[in-house]
């Protein structure tokens, strides 16, 4: 059992030494946020997690308007713990309700 103990503490002491970092480049943005109200709120939010382009492939129409983005936005904070600051939520409700 010592030598089992041994060799997994030897092991595990080696492996990092090993070990070389990956790096990765990510793709260009193929788009930008839209003009409009409070665009730097939604840059400085939604923009860290999220870029131009998935906010442009969210469905629109009438019935995608402020209620549909309330609860993304509200879905945003309290299922993935996006760290927005609650008088941020109007904001950028208000862009993204009214530039797509």
């Amino acid at each position: 059992m010592k030598r089992f103990a041994f060799l997994l503490l030897l092991t595990a002491a080696t492996v990092p030494a090993f070990a070389k970092p990956i790096t990765f480049e990510l793709p260009a943005d193929t788009t930008q946020f839209k003009p409009g109200p409070h665009l730097d709120v939604v840059q400085g939010n939604c923009g860290s997690c999220h870029s131009a382009d998935y906010i442009q492939t969210q469905p629109t129409g009438p019935k995608f308007k402020k209620d549909f983005w309330q609860a993304e936005v509200t879905k945003m904070i309290k299922v993935y713990g996006a760290p927005i600051d609650e008088k941020d939520v109007p904001a950028i409700v208000d862009y993204l309700s009214t530039t797509y």
